[in-house]
Parts: C-alpha cells; sequence; structure tokens
C-alpha cells in the first residue's frame, strides 16, 4: 500500500488545482449562487400556488441544497477518469505510487468549495426569500446524519466511477440519465414515503434518500412526514457508507489490475 503521506499529497494536489480554479474565475461563485436558488423557487411556487404549509417550502429549500452535492458526485467523482481517459491523463494515475480513491477524494474535495457555497446559498436565501426557518433541535444528530451522507454519497460516487470507465463513451448518456430519475427517488422535494413503502426503500439505495429524509425530521420534526425513524435512518447511512467505501476500493482495485494485465482502459478507441 503507498504511504499514507503520499496519497494524502495526491489527495491535497487534486483539489488544489480546483481551489485555485475557483478563485481565478470569481464569476462562477455569481453562477453557483444564482442558479441553484431559481431552480429551488420554481418548486417552492408550486407549493405556494398549492397553498401548502410553509414546511412543504423548507423540504423543497433543503432538498434543493442537496442536489449540489449528488451534481458533484455524478459529475465530479463517477465520470471523472473517463475525462481524464478522454484528455491523456489516466495513464499516469495508473502508473503514480497512490490509490485511486485519493484521486477522486481530492476532486471531489476541491469541488466541496463550490458545492457547500451552491448549498447554503439555497439554504440561505430561499430562507428569506419564501420566510421559512430552520430550527436544528439536535445538531449533533444533524452533523452525523449529513456527514454520513456525504460519506456514503461519494463512496457511491466512486463506485460509479469505476462503471462509467468500462462503458467508455456512454459515461456521458449514463450520468444523465441518472440525474433526473434520482431527483424523483429520493425524494429532493417533497416527502419520498409519498412513493410509497417499496418504491421509497429501493430508492433508498442511493444515500440521499435517507439522508435528506432524516434531516428534514431533524428539522422540520412531526410535520416532515418522515419515512423511517431519525435513529434507524442514521444506522442505515452509516452501513451504505462503509458497503459503498469497500465496494469502491473492490471496483477500483478491478479497474487497476485490467488496466495493468490487458492495457485497455487507457485507450481511447476502446
Amino acid at each position: 500500500m503507498p504511504a499514507l503521506s503520499t496519497n494524502l499529497r495526491a489527495l491535497w494536489g487534486r483539489a488544489y488545482v480546483r481551489i485555485i480554479g475557483v478563485n481565478r474565475e470569481p464569476s462562477w461563485i455569481a453562477f453557483d449562487v444564482i442558479l441553484p436558488v431559481l431552480g429551488t423557487a420554481s418548486y417552492v411556487y408550486i407549493y405556494k400556488a398549492m397553498n401548502a404549509s410553509r414546511e412543504f417550502m423548507g423540504f423543497a429549500i433543503l432538498g434543493g441544497a442537496m442536489t449540489a452535492y449528488w451534481m458533484n458526485v455524478l459529475w465530479a467523482m463517477a465520470s471523472q477518469f473517463y475525462w481524464e481517459k478522454e484528455s491523456g491523463n489516466l495513464e499516469l494515475y495508473f502508473i503514480a505510487p497512490i490509490s485511486r480513491m485519493s484521486v477522486l477524494l481530492g476532486m471531489a474535495a476541491g469541488g466541496m468549495i463550490t458545492t457547500t457555497t451552491r448549498a447554503l446559498s439555497v439554504i440561505i436565501i430561499g430562507g428569506l426569500m419564501f420566510g421559512v426557518r430552520f430550527s436544528v433541535e439536535n445538531p449533533v444528530w444533524a452533523l452525523t446524519t449529513f456527514i454520513l451522507t456525504v460519506v456514503a454519497l461519494y463512496g457511491m460516487g466512486m463506485c460509479m466511477s469505476s462503471l462509467f470507465m468500462l462503458y467508455g463513451r456512454e459515461a456521458w448518456h449514463t450520468a444523465n440519465l441518472l440525474q433526473e430519475p434520482v431527483y424523483l427517488l429520493t425524494g429532493f422535494y417533497f416527502p419520498v414515503r409519498a412513493l410509497g413503502f417499496w418504491v421509497a426503500l429501493s430508492g433508498s439505495l442511493v444515500p440521499l434518500t435517507f439522508g435528506i429524509d432524516a434531516m428534514r425530521q431533524l428539522v422540520f420534526g412531526s410535520a416532515a412526514m418522515g419515512f423511517l425513524p431519525v435513529e434507524i435512518e442514521i444506522g442505515a447511512l452509516a452501513g451504505l457508507a462503509v458497503l459503498f467505501m469497500v465496494a469502491a476500493s473492490t471496483a477500483l482495485g478491478f479497474m487497476e489490475r485490467l488496466a495493468k494485465r490487458e492495457g485497455r482502459l487507457t485507450l481511447k478507441w476502446q
């Protein structure tokens, strides 16, 4: 196994590029603040037109904030090795004495600045615009839920990076295909239990389902129309985090062995 210090340097090296990139293009911050709020506002206005309670508006705002992390996983992690292959950098990652997970984590960590900016802007601006108050009674549980959701979600993204690599040119279409159905199945803008127990349970394979539902219960209490008790959802998130991290390590190891044995993954025409 490569030394921990080497992997940490690799992680920082990939994160540094994205952090500096944001500072060199301040205009991107404006787009990351304004555009997500507009998308979320459309769902809030639907609830306003239906004379729904402010809790439902809060559901949409909180879900809209979490879409930033899903997009970061889908485009900054799952598709990343495919784009590195297209640009001719993938060979460097395979011959470097580092773990491929450190490269993906560095890319995701670097994107966390814009991702968190996007999420906070949706919550703050959306809450002020529509008069929604977010009151967290148990901050420790809320923070634990958020961390477990992000860890499980990024583990899922690392698993998907291997699948996207094997799909080759279909990675772009696969990413687009997954984007909208996940919005529905995870209940980004509505309580997921409205889909029915079995549909909601199948959608919980994406960690955001339990993560968003648990955070809504912690913020809005009984008005959140929770799918399962918070304790069960937090336990499930911990299990998903371990499962996806182990699966990601296995999948990336398989991809690395395939590249060394057959030399197929780094050829653009494959």
